[in-house]
Protein backbone atom coordinates (compact mmCIF):
# COMPACT_ATOMS: atom_id res chain seq x y z
CA UNK A 1 0.00 0.00 0.00
CA UNK A 2 1.14 3.86 -0.87
CA UNK A 3 1.64 6.24 1.47
CA UNK A 4 -0.92 8.44 -0.01
CA UNK A 5 -4.51 8.76 1.94
CA UNK A 6 -7.48 6.92 2.59
CA UNK A 7 -10.45 8.53 0.80
CA UNK A 8 -14.40 7.63 1.64
CA UNK A 9 -17.24 8.85 0.59
CA UNK A 10 -19.62 9.86 3.29
CA UNK A 11 -23.17 10.88 2.99
CA UNK A 12 -22.43 14.70 4.64
CA UNK A 13 -25.01 14.30 8.02
CA UNK A 14 -23.17 12.13 8.94
CA UNK A 15 -20.20 14.39 9.24
CA UNK A 16 -22.36 17.06 11.31
CA UNK A 17 -23.74 19.03 8.26
CA UNK A 18 -27.23 20.17 8.42
CA UNK A 19 -28.65 19.30 5.63
CA UNK A 20 -31.49 16.38 6.45
CA UNK A 21 -34.94 16.89 5.80
CA UNK A 22 -35.58 18.63 8.58
CA UNK A 23 -32.37 21.05 8.58
CA UNK A 24 -30.49 18.91 11.40
CA UNK A 25 -27.63 16.25 10.82
CA UNK A 26 -26.62 12.76 12.14
CA UNK A 27 -23.21 13.19 13.41
CA UNK A 28 -21.48 9.84 14.15
CA UNK A 29 -18.93 10.14 16.70
CA UNK A 30 -17.21 6.97 15.36
CA UNK A 31 -16.90 8.36 11.81
CA UNK A 32 -15.47 12.00 12.86
CA UNK A 33 -13.71 11.39 15.67
CA UNK A 34 -12.06 7.98 15.15
CA UNK A 35 -11.97 6.94 11.93
CA UNK A 36 -11.57 10.45 10.65
CA UNK A 37 -8.22 10.82 11.85
CA UNK A 38 -7.08 8.13 9.49
CA UNK A 39 -9.00 8.96 5.96
CA UNK A 40 -9.82 11.74 4.04
CA UNK A 41 -13.68 12.02 3.53
CA UNK A 42 -15.85 12.59 0.54
CA UNK A 43 -19.05 14.07 1.50
CA UNK A 44 -22.13 13.81 -0.73
CA UNK A 45 -25.58 14.89 0.05
CA UNK A 46 -27.32 13.85 -2.71
CA UNK A 47 -30.90 15.30 -2.26
CA UNK A 48 -29.49 18.86 -1.43
CA UNK A 49 -27.62 18.67 -4.36
CA UNK A 50 -29.87 17.74 -6.73
CA UNK A 51 -31.36 21.24 -5.98
CA UNK A 52 -34.22 20.44 -3.07
CA UNK A 53 -32.95 22.52 0.01
CA UNK A 54 -32.52 22.13 3.09
CA UNK A 55 -35.07 22.17 4.89
CA UNK A 56 -37.39 20.46 2.43
CA UNK A 57 -40.18 18.38 2.36
CA UNK A 58 -39.74 14.29 3.89
CA UNK A 59 -39.46 12.00 0.69
CA UNK A 60 -39.94 8.13 0.67
CA UNK A 61 -39.84 5.88 -1.89
CA UNK A 62 -43.01 4.33 -3.42
CA UNK A 63 -43.38 1.66 -6.16
CA UNK A 64 -41.27 -1.32 -7.89
CA UNK A 65 -38.68 -1.80 -4.75
CA UNK A 66 -36.30 -2.33 -7.93
CA UNK A 67 -37.18 0.59 -9.81
CA UNK A 68 -39.01 3.09 -7.11
CA UNK A 69 -39.77 7.05 -7.35
CA UNK A 70 -38.94 9.17 -4.98
CA UNK A 71 -42.22 11.21 -3.89
CA UNK A 72 -42.58 13.89 -1.10
CA UNK A 73 -44.50 12.85 1.63
CA UNK A 74 -47.57 15.53 1.75
CA UNK A 75 -47.19 16.99 -1.63
CA UNK A 76 -46.73 13.85 -3.72
CA UNK A 77 -44.11 15.82 -5.65
CA UNK A 78 -41.56 13.61 -8.01
CA UNK A 79 -38.63 14.02 -7.46
CA UNK A 80 -36.30 10.95 -9.27
CA UNK A 81 -35.39 12.26 -12.31
CA UNK A 82 -33.61 15.12 -10.16
CA UNK A 83 -31.76 12.18 -8.50
CA UNK A 84 -30.89 10.34 -11.34
CA UNK A 85 -29.62 13.34 -13.17
CA UNK A 86 -27.68 14.47 -10.26
CA UNK A 87 -26.27 10.61 -9.49
CA UNK A 88 -25.07 10.80 -12.97
CA UNK A 89 -23.07 13.97 -12.76
CA UNK A 90 -21.84 12.95 -8.98
CA UNK A 91 -20.82 9.60 -10.17
CA UNK A 92 -18.76 10.83 -13.32
CA UNK A 93 -16.90 13.42 -9.84
CA UNK A 94 -16.13 10.26 -7.81
CA UNK A 95 -14.77 8.29 -10.58
CA UNK A 96 -11.79 10.33 -10.38
CA UNK A 97 -11.80 10.68 -6.60
CA UNK A 98 -9.72 7.59 -6.12
CA UNK A 99 -12.41 6.18 -3.55
CA UNK A 100 -11.47 3.56 -1.13
CA UNK A 101 -15.06 3.08 0.40
CA UNK A 102 -18.00 4.72 1.13
CA UNK A 103 -20.23 4.92 4.26
CA UNK A 104 -24.13 5.60 3.49
CA UNK A 105 -26.96 6.86 5.71
CA UNK A 106 -29.26 4.30 6.93
CA UNK A 107 -32.96 4.16 6.06
CA UNK A 108 -32.61 7.28 3.95
CA UNK A 109 -34.47 7.24 0.21
CA UNK A 110 -31.71 8.54 -1.49
CA UNK A 111 -28.29 6.93 0.74
CA UNK A 112 -29.37 4.11 2.03
CA UNK A 113 -28.18 0.61 1.23
CA UNK A 114 -30.51 -2.29 2.08
CA UNK A 115 -33.97 -2.73 3.75
CA UNK A 116 -34.84 1.13 3.22
CA UNK A 117 -38.74 1.70 3.57
CA UNK A 118 -40.47 1.17 0.11
CA UNK A 119 -44.63 1.60 -0.46
CA UNK A 120 -46.38 -0.01 -2.27
CA UNK A 121 -49.73 1.41 -4.59
CA UNK A 122 -52.02 0.92 -1.17
CA UNK A 123 -49.89 3.21 1.19
CA UNK A 124 -47.74 -0.30 3.10
CA UNK A 125 -44.20 -0.03 3.23
CA UNK A 126 -41.97 -2.99 2.67
CA UNK A 127 -38.59 -3.31 3.85
CA UNK A 128 -36.35 -4.21 0.22
CA UNK A 129 -35.60 -0.58 -0.87
CA UNK A 130 -32.04 0.83 -1.65
CA UNK A 131 -31.66 4.68 -1.58
CA UNK A 132 -31.38 6.08 -5.20
CA UNK A 133 -27.90 7.46 -5.17
CA UNK A 134 -26.79 4.52 -2.89
CA UNK A 135 -28.43 2.49 -6.05
CA UNK A 136 -26.51 4.03 -8.53
CA UNK A 137 -23.22 4.33 -6.94
CA UNK A 138 -23.46 0.59 -6.11
CA UNK A 139 -24.43 -0.12 -9.76
CA UNK A 140 -21.45 1.86 -10.59
CA UNK A 141 -18.65 0.63 -8.63
CA UNK A 142 -19.94 -2.98 -7.75
CA UNK A 143 -16.00 -3.31 -5.90
CA UNK A 144 -15.75 -0.57 -3.48
CA UNK A 145 -16.22 -1.57 0.05
CA UNK A 146 -19.70 0.57 1.13
CA UNK A 147 -21.77 0.46 5.08
CA UNK A 148 -24.16 2.26 6.40
CA UNK A 149 -23.52 4.10 9.67
CA UNK A 150 -25.59 1.90 12.11
CA UNK A 151 -23.80 -1.00 10.92
CA UNK A 152 -20.43 0.10 11.71
CA UNK A 153 -21.67 -0.06 15.44
CA UNK A 154 -21.38 -4.08 15.39
CA UNK A 155 -17.34 -4.77 15.82
CA UNK A 156 -17.16 -7.48 13.80
CA UNK A 157 -19.04 -5.39 10.83
CA UNK A 158 -16.98 -2.13 11.24
CA UNK A 159 -13.69 -4.84 11.16
CA UNK A 160 -15.20 -6.43 7.92
CA UNK A 161 -15.38 -2.90 6.54
CA UNK A 162 -12.17 -1.25 7.48
CA UNK A 163 -10.27 -4.35 6.11
CA UNK A 164 -11.98 -4.29 3.08
CA UNK A 165 -11.37 -0.65 2.83
CA UNK A 166 -7.47 -1.23 2.88
CA UNK A 167 -7.92 -4.07 0.55
CA UNK A 168 -9.62 -2.66 -1.49
CA UNK A 169 -7.05 0.17 -1.90
CA UNK A 170 -4.09 -2.96 -2.29
CA UNK A 171 -5.91 -4.24 -5.01
CA UNK A 172 -6.11 -0.34 -6.46
CA UNK A 173 -2.60 0.21 -6.22
CA UNK A 174 -1.52 -3.17 -8.27
CA UNK A 175 -3.80 -1.91 -11.17
CA UNK A 176 -2.49 1.29 -11.24
CA UNK A 177 0.84 -0.14 -10.65
CA UNK A 178 0.67 -2.49 -14.34
CA UNK A 179 -0.66 -5.81 -12.85
CA UNK A 180 1.76 -7.98 -14.23
CA UNK A 181 1.26 -11.45 -14.22
CA UNK A 182 3.91 -11.89 -11.42
CA UNK A 183 2.33 -8.81 -9.69
CA UNK A 184 -1.03 -10.40 -9.58
CA UNK A 185 0.71 -14.20 -8.28
CA UNK A 186 2.76 -11.98 -5.90
CA UNK A 187 0.08 -10.21 -4.25
CA UNK A 188 -2.53 -13.02 -4.19
CA UNK A 189 0.78 -15.15 -2.40
CA UNK A 190 0.54 -12.02 0.63
CA UNK A 191 -3.35 -12.50 0.84
CA UNK A 192 -4.25 -16.08 0.46
CA UNK A 193 -4.54 -16.87 4.06
CA UNK A 194 -6.66 -14.02 4.72
CA UNK A 195 -8.65 -15.49 2.15
CA UNK A 196 -9.06 -18.34 3.25
CA UNK A 197 -9.93 -17.02 7.13
CA UNK A 198 -12.84 -15.37 5.06
CA UNK A 199 -13.86 -17.93 2.23
CA UNK A 200 -12.13 -21.38 1.49
CA UNK A 201 -14.53 -21.89 -1.84
CA UNK A 202 -13.18 -18.45 -3.58
CA UNK A 203 -9.58 -19.12 -1.90
CA UNK A 204 -9.92 -22.13 -4.10
CA UNK A 205 -10.98 -20.48 -7.01
CA UNK A 206 -8.59 -17.76 -6.54
CA UNK A 207 -5.65 -20.75 -6.13
CA UNK A 208 -6.92 -21.75 -9.66
CA UNK A 209 -6.88 -18.56 -11.42
CA UNK A 210 -3.13 -17.78 -10.35
CA UNK A 211 -2.38 -21.41 -11.39
CA UNK A 212 -2.98 -20.62 -14.75
CA UNK A 213 -2.01 -16.44 -14.83
CA UNK A 214 -0.49 -17.43 -19.06
CA UNK A 215 -3.79 -18.06 -20.09
CA UNK A 216 -5.24 -14.40 -19.56
CA UNK A 217 -4.00 -11.23 -20.40
CA UNK A 218 -2.16 -9.11 -17.37
CA UNK A 219 -5.49 -6.84 -17.54
CA UNK A 220 -7.82 -9.10 -17.66
CA UNK A 221 -6.28 -11.40 -14.89
CA UNK A 222 -5.88 -8.67 -12.26
CA UNK A 223 -9.72 -7.43 -12.99
CA UNK A 224 -10.86 -10.95 -12.88
CA UNK A 225 -8.69 -12.03 -9.41
CA UNK A 226 -9.98 -8.08 -8.19
CA UNK A 227 -13.66 -9.35 -8.60
CA UNK A 228 -13.54 -12.51 -6.77
CA UNK A 229 -10.87 -10.94 -4.11
CA UNK A 230 -13.67 -8.43 -3.02
CA UNK A 231 -16.36 -10.90 -3.23
CA UNK A 232 -14.26 -13.45 -0.50
CA UNK A 233 -13.72 -10.63 1.72
CA UNK A 234 -17.41 -9.57 1.91
CA UNK A 235 -18.03 -13.10 3.37
CA UNK A 236 -17.55 -13.12 7.17
CA UNK A 237 -14.35 -14.71 8.71
CA UNK A 238 -14.93 -16.64 12.25
CA UNK A 239 -12.83 -18.10 14.67
CA UNK A 240 -13.74 -21.25 13.66
CA UNK A 241 -11.91 -19.78 10.43
CA UNK A 242 -8.89 -18.73 11.58
CA UNK A 243 -8.06 -21.61 13.62
CA UNK A 244 -8.67 -23.26 10.10
CA UNK A 245 -6.45 -20.73 9.14
CA UNK A 246 -3.71 -21.62 11.68
CA UNK A 247 -3.47 -25.19 10.89
CA UNK A 248 -3.02 -24.58 7.46
CA UNK A 249 0.08 -22.75 8.48
CA UNK A 250 1.06 -24.91 11.15
CA UNK A 251 1.50 -27.87 8.50
CA UNK A 252 4.41 -26.06 6.54
CA UNK A 253 6.66 -26.63 10.04
CA UNK A 254 5.52 -30.10 11.00
CA UNK A 255 8.91 -31.54 9.56
CA UNK A 256 10.76 -28.47 12.06
CA UNK A 257 8.69 -29.48 14.82
CA UNK A 258 9.12 -32.54 17.47
CA UNK A 259 5.99 -33.62 18.90
CA UNK A 260 5.79 -31.63 21.79
CA UNK A 261 6.05 -28.70 19.97
CA UNK A 262 3.15 -29.63 17.38
CA UNK A 263 1.11 -30.09 21.07
CA UNK A 264 2.02 -27.39 22.59
CA UNK A 265 0.94 -25.57 19.22
CA UNK A 266 -2.15 -27.42 18.92
CA UNK A 267 -3.08 -26.67 22.66
CA UNK A 268 -2.61 -22.95 21.62
CA UNK A 269 -4.33 -23.00 18.48
CA UNK A 270 -7.32 -24.74 20.05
Amino acid sequence: MTAATLRLGISRCLLGEEVRFDGGHKRDAFLTDVLGRYVEWVPVCPEVEAGLGTPREAMRLVGNPQQPRLVTLKSGQDHTRALEVMADRRLDELAGADLSGFVFKKDSPSCGVERVRTYNEHGMPGRKGVGLFARAFLGRFPLIPVEEEGRLNDPLLRENFIERVFCYRRWRDLMNSGATRQAVVRFHTIHKYLLLAHSAPHYRQLGRLVAQVSEYRPKDLALQYGELFMQALAVRATVRKHVNVLHHILGHFKERLDAQEKAELLGVIG
